[in-house]
């Protein structure tokens, strides 16, 4: 079977900007469809604000919520039984779920409990829908879809650089992971890069030999930088890079967002197809 490049992408930050617009992306987008290259979006977004981006995007690929909680894999996209995997899946109208994550109610109770014992902490779930608005820049219909969680519960923490590092310990010490990117988040034993490491296995049993890529910004992808050939972290908003990730082979590309999201994956096609 033919080598075959599957990229998996970040979005706020990454494929969208401060406005979450793609539009800087489109040539490297086009090109992604032209070649037939599948495009895995993996997020912390929801199922739903994942699903509204990928109507506008017209990709009919798997993707990845909540930093890893759940894969959802349309039916028939593989040609063989996903229900027949090792994995706890539930299936729907349109897609198979392979859960990973915690139940939300569990994470909620964890962010109480933790306010509980002195951690100024506030998730999405104390925060109403203009709020969520406020802090994420998105419109009301789109916070109202943001705060309708599975798997991952976003939160703010006031507190000195001592209290945080007590916080994360905390977290640990309860059971439960964290990672940052806009937001700090909470989840249990999931991150992106389990999510794409068992996608890329199902792409490998369809495929044969696969060329994976990464593109993030921010300290919530190394998991996911982690898992392929080609991580590629591009610029934050304020034209700097994360410093957080230290990946030996991370790639890193001149350019904010989607705009270095575009250079990257232009030259990543072209690199892989030469």
């Amino acid at each position: 079977m033919d080598t075959r490049l599957i990229v998996f992408t970040d979005l706020d930050g990454t494929l969208l900007d401060l406005k979450y617009s793609f539009k800087k992306a489109l040539p490297a987008l086009r090109l992604l469809r032209m070649k037939n290259i599948p495009l895995v979006l993996c997020s912390s977004k929801t199922r739903a604000e994942i699903e509204y981006y990928r109507r506008k995007l017209l990709n009919t690929h798997p993707f990845i919520s909540e930093n890893g909680g759940g894969i959802f894999i349309p039916k028939h996209y593989f040609k063989f039984q996903i229900s027949n995997l090792n994995f706890h899946i539930v299936e729907g109208k349109k897609y198979y779920l392979i859960k990973l994550g915690t139940s939300y109610s569990a994470l909620r109770k964890t962010v109480g409990r933790l306010r509980s014992e002195g951690f100024d902490v506030r998730g999405f779930g104390d925060m109403d829908i203009e709020e969520i608005a406020e802090l994420t820049g998105l419109k009301t219909r789109e916070a109202r879809v943001a705060k309708r969680r599975d798997f991952d519960e976003p939160f703010i923490f006031n507190g000195s650089k001592r209290d945080l590092k007590s916080l994360l310990l905390r977290i640990r010490s309860l059971g439960f992971n964290y990672t940052q990117g806009m937001f700090f988040h909470i989840m249990g034993n999931s991150d992106k890069g389990r999510a794409v490491e068992i996608l890329k296995r199902l792409y490998m049993r369809q495929h044969g030999t696969l060329v994976t890529a990464a593109l993030g910004d921010s300290l919530n992808d190394e998991a996911m930088f982690k898992k392929v050939d080609y991580p590629v972290l591009v610029k934050k908003h304020n034209g700097s890079y994360d410093k957080g990730i230290l990946l030996r082979k991370l790639m890193k590309v001149n350019g904010i967002g989607p705009e270095g999201w575009n250079k990257a994956v232009v030259k990543l096609i072209k690199t892989v197809f030469s």
